[in-house]
């Protein structure tokens, strides 16, 4: 029988889904690629992805315009859009395992909102820093705003949500909402002081659009977005002993709370840098994560790093409907993405009505 059990491998355990996680990983792998290519395809201007590399293939040359267009304009945004969805998607999952609740999301809990307010602070106040300093910081000083104001919201939200190592999932939709409530204010006052040009600026910006990609913005909040994922794996099975509760978690061995302080520094790396560039676009990180639990379980050794393709794979996706649906003219993908995601929660409170009792 020793021997036996040696050549048969033994039967997954019921209930073991990791199987079809990876298998699922694959599948998003194809999916985020075919929507990179999908997003490089289509645009407003006549440039065709396929013509550019029928010519390369032949070994002549783009022209000018088909350059600038295929490189300049669309390649940055494809980057930008899928490492925006993937911050979101990664950082809506690390919030929903921090509190242990599928509800936790960077817009609704009111981190998305913090972060924007660190980078209206930016856009509106960065005139007034000492010109060495804003010089030095160049097109950084808007993601590092938006870092810190996203990590000082979720910093505020885990001590007033949590009481005795227990987090209230009621008082976290509450304090959100007060968090954003204030933060709203807070960020009207100083777009009531903005300028013509800030406010334009700001107007576009609050409803969320890759329409201002370029390669200097993707340069200034790829590292901290790509700091906050790289974090995230490492995350994993801390969070997967947290669902168990704070205590069960620290018996097995579990740092629980450096394991929160990373959490929320990661989320805050990745949401800030997100927000800063991209503004507001809500229900990436709440719909994603939550589908993938649907279809493969909540081992977040899977769902970590599902979350981020499937979030990159969504977002580009939106991105095209949010340039095509009114052409030549462009909706802001944050309309697309609410269109999409307020539906889903609603959808979410429902199948999860008693997890609101207080």
């Amino acid at each position: 029988m020793a021997v036996l059990s040696e050549i048969i491998p033994a039967a997954p355990l019921p209930g073991d889904r990791s199987h079809t996680a990876r298998t699922l990983t694959g599948i998003l792998l194809a999916g985020l690629a075919a929507s990179c290519l999908l997003s490089l395809a289509v645009g407003a201007s006549g440039a065709s992805l396929w013509t550019a590399l029928a010519q390369a293939a032949n070994g002549h040359e783009l022209s000018l315009r088909d350059s600038v267009v295929l490189f300049d304009i669309r390649l940055p945004r494809t980057v930008m859009g899928a490492l925006v969805g993937a911050a979101l998607a990664v950082s809506g999952a690390v919030l929903q395992g921090l509190f242990r609740n599928p509800l936790a999301d960077p817009g609704i809990v009111g981190v998305s909102a913090g972060a924007g307010l660190g980078a209206i602070a930016a856009i509106v106040l960065g005139g007034l820093l000492p010109a060495a300093i804003g010089v030095s910081l160049g097109y950084y000083l808007v993601p590092i705003a938006a870092f810190g104001g996203s990590w000082v919201t979720t910093l505020i939200l885990y001590r007033v949500a949590t009481r005795k190592g227990r987090t209230s999932v009621a008082t976290m939709l509450l304090a959100g909402i007060a968090l954003a409530a204030l933060i709203g204010a807070l960020s009207g006052a100083l777009i009531y002081v903005a300028d013509d040009a800030q406010l334009r600026t700001l107007t576009f910006w609050a409803m969320g659009s890759l329409a201002g990609a370029t390669w200097s913005k993707v340069l200034a909040a790829a590292p901290l977005i790509l700091i906050g994922m790289a974090a995230a794996p490492f995350l994993a099975r801390g969070l997967n002993g947290l669902a168990l509760g704070e205590a069960a978690a620290g018996h097995m061995g579990v740092p629980v709370q450096r394991l929160k302080n990373t959490a929320i520094l990661a989320v805050a790396a990745a949401t800030g840098a997100a927000v800063a560039v991209s503004g507001g676009i809500g229900f990436v990180g709440i719909v994603v994560p939550h589908l993938l639990r649907l279809a493969s379980g909540p081992d977040h050794r899977f769902l970590l790093i599902n979350s981020a393709l499937l979030g990159g794979a969504l977002l580009l996706v939106a991105d095209v409907i949010s340039r095509t649906v009114i052409a030549p003219a462009e909706l802001p993908i944050g309309i697309v993405t609410a269109t999409i995601g307020g539906p889903f929660f609603l959808w979410i409170l429902l199948r999860r009505r008693g997890i609101l009792e207080m």
